[in-house]
């Protein structure tokens, strides 16, 4: 009888031992099931976007990303959720690589949104913003053409005078979501037009001097030159001699539609309102617009007695000339010409 019941007790012992065994087996895989969710690559190899609409949930986020093939499982995005808390960024993500879930979550967390850069260099007009606009893949240049006409009321706390937001869209480099609209893509750069100006602290006369700045703007772009240019535009106002700058006379032909790609001498008869050499003063507006070093030369320009200039982009020498006097004027048109005739038979 002893001998049955000590049988008895190894075949009870070894059945534990067993259940033991599968339990252990299944947590294992479970645990090594999870790790593989959790920290193997996984997602797409060409790029993949998804939109995560403001105040969507973690699980719905989730979920999104899982339906669009960028993580394994919605749970594991959840746990990921559970060890990294932080707030889920909403905007537009571009996945286009495998990755572990911590790594698209962080992206998440951290608002890491797809952008299109796109630069605005210094001295572009409206029509030039247009054009690497449309390129980029925002719209038809014609959509931030109608915007920058029709949106001057952005500008009536600082300038009312405005008719259009021409030398009020800052030149520098935006990172734009790629479904930003032409309005919202104008007012950011009104917006950091104003960032500008209130570190310049251009507060007062500000038609005429972002005007005056456009035109700096656009005779130079040589940072030492901006004052003196400057100062030439402010010694003819003083004198009320007319200004006299090609890219205020270009400026007019463009809105006209009559610009040839080379200014002629029948350009500088043609009558309209930005046309220094008809109309005296500045001229109606903005003819571009200007980055912070032309804006600082307007609000301080350099003082000097010069009245003419022979401006750096026509000389060979690739620096402007100034004078005070037409007769030395005169002299340096002739010294450019024949620098020109020289760098033409080179």
């Amino acid at each position: 009888m002893a001998s049955r019941r000590r049988s008895t007790g190894k075949r009870r012992g070894s059945g534990g031992r067993v259940v033991f065994a599968v339990f252990l087996l299944v947590v294992l895989a479970a645990a090594g099931w999870g790790a593989f969710v959790l920290l193997a690559p996984y997602g797409p190899q060409t790029p993949t976007f998804v939109e995560v609409i403001p105040g969507s949930s973690s699980m719905r986020i989730g979920r999104q990303l899982q339906e669009a093939g960028i993580i394994r499982s919605q749970y594991a995005f959840y746990a990921e959720r559970w060890l990294q808390h932080g707030t889920l960024k909403a905007g537009d993500y571009k996945f286009d690589h495998p990755a572990p879930v911590s790594e698209v979550y962080d992206r998440v967390k951290r608002g890491d949104t797809y952008t299109i850069a796109v630069t605005i260099p210094e001295g572009s007009n409206m029509f030039d913003i247009a054009a690497r606009l449309e390129q980029a893949g925002f719209g038809p240049a014609q959509s931030f053409l109608s915007v920058a006409r029709q949106e001057a009321g952005l500008l009536s706390d600082i300038d009312p005078q405005a008719k259009t937001l021409e030398g009020y869209l800052f030149p520098d480099t935006y990172k734009i979501g790629p479904k930003e609209q032409m309005p919202q893509i104008a007012a950011m750069m009104v917006k950091r037009f104003r960032a500008a100006a209130l570190q310049l602290g251009l507060s007062h006369d500000v038609h005429q001097t972002v005007t005056l700045a456009s035109l700096v703007e656009r005779e130079t772009a040589l940072d030492s030159e901006r004052p003196l240019v400057a100062s030439v535009f402010e010694n003819r106002l003083e004198k009320q001699m007319p200004l006299m700058t090609d890219p205020a006379v270009i400026y007019g032909l463009l809105l006209q539609n009559a610009w040839r790609g080379t200014i002629y001498a029948s350009d500088l008869q043609r009558d309209t309102p930005y046309n220094t050499y008809m109309h005296p003063g500045v001229p109606p507006g903005p003819i571009a617009n200007p980055g912070i070093k032309s804006l600082k030369a307007a609000l301080q320009p350099a003082q000097t007695d010069y009245l003419y200039f022979v401006a750096a982009s026509k000389n060979p020498q690739g620096k402007s000339l100034f004078a005070a006097t037409l007769e030395e004027h005169n002299r340096n048109v002739a010294g450019f010409r024949e620098a020109t005739k020289k760098a033409g038979n080179q």
